[in-house]
């Protein structure tokens, strides 16, 4: 028996605030290294465009803030008049094809590449004078997004086990939550409320960021997000943390913050077709992000729909800056037939 489109939950509709969504399943932020000198080019246009559907909706990659916050080669910036030029083309082949398009707001705090930063010498802006460990209006979109994940600035203060301020922003967990918290509510008190989302990773421990009590964390961060009436809450899965691969592993490490969170909560990490559709069915969560799959599989929403098989990602080429390989290369099923 053929399976409808209605009966698979990553398809159904949503309503999220004031956009309607045509499907659960969201195009997260990848840092791609391809926005030479800090600006988009035509490749990032195609990259996007590609992957957008009719009201689907799309996180762009992680983009700095200001200069002194340019902490690694080619990563995009939205500081200046130039910048929004240069987003432009790409917000708008977005828009056409009917998307919905959120800027993912960033500062990688201490675990920037100083040599790219403009204060050369100065330590960076982080809630420590440690070091990380050796590692390898909103400009046309329609919302932005708070990077507050991953090991860098917010989560560099969210993170007991990296924040050895003595000061009101450490110590105890709610201050470490306040410089979260203020920069929610400034971007929301600047933009409003209904086109703010944030993206935190309680578990993770990226970037030696790590928690003793993530669930307390994670919990108390969701709750304190429903005072400011921000859009919705991004978290990264606990599995995410242990694999770098897909997993079929239920997980409900993220429930109780689903809970306790009033808007639109985005679950991600490591989420397949088959785990996906059944966080979705069994209400752990309201959208499912996917970074690695939707690189690969452009149209991954068809894909999922006709459970058609999946180009496999290369890793190896995440992160080389080619505008064409293991960027806009990876073909649709139609290039397949």
């Amino acid at each position: 028996m053929e399976i409808q489109r209605e009966q698979i939950p990553l398809l159904t509709p949503y309503k999220m605030g004031n956009f309607q969504l045509a499907h659960r399943i969201v195009l997260t932020p990848m840092t791609r290294f391809r926005c030479y000198n800090t600006f988009p080019q035509l490749h990032s246009v195609l990259y996007y465009s590609h992957r957008t559907t009719n009201s689907g909706f799309l996180i762009a990659e992680a983009t700095v803030i200001s200069r002194a916050a340019q902490g690694f080669k080619d990563t995009p910036g939205i500081w200046s008049k130039e910048h929004i030029y240069a987003w432009k083309p790409v917000v708008e082949a977005v828009h056409a094809k009917g998307g919905i398009f959120f800027c993912q707001l960033w500062h990688p705090g201490r675990a920037s590449d100083q040599s790219f930063e403009s204060n050369i010498g100065q330590p960076p802006v982080s809630s420590t004078d440690k070091p990380c460990s050796p590692f390898t209006d909103a400009n046309g979109f329609d919302g932005v997004e708070i990077h507050g994940a991953n090991g860098f600035l917010i989560d560099q203060f969210l993170k007991d086990q990296v924040n050895d301020r003595s000061d009101e922003y450490g110590g105890s967990l709610e201050n470490r939550c306040k410089l979260a918290l203020q920069v929610v509510e400034t971007v929301a008190n600047e933009i409003g409320a209904d086109r703010v989302g944030i993206r935190l990773s309680p578990f993770s421990n990226h970037m030696d960021s790590g928690d003793s009590d993530p669930e307390a964390l994670g919990l108390y961060m969701a709750k304190s997000l429903n005072k400011y009436g921000v859009l919705y809450c991004h978290m990264v899965e606990s599995r995410a943390e242990a694999t770098l691969e897909q997993s079929d592993q239920w997980s409900d490490s993220l429930v109780p913050m689903r809970r306790a969170f009033n808007g639109t909560f985005i679950a991600a990490g490591g989420y397949g077709r088959e785990n996906g559709n059944d966080a979705i069915a069994q209400e752990r969560a309201d959208l499912i992000g996917y970074g690695r799959l939707f690189l690969a599989n452009p149209d991954l929403p068809k894909r999922f729909e006709l459970d058609a098989p999946l180009n496999k990602y290369e890793r190896d080429t995440f992160y080389t800056g080619d505008p064409v390989v293991g960027y806009t290369d990876y073909p649709f099923l139609k290039d397949e037939q």
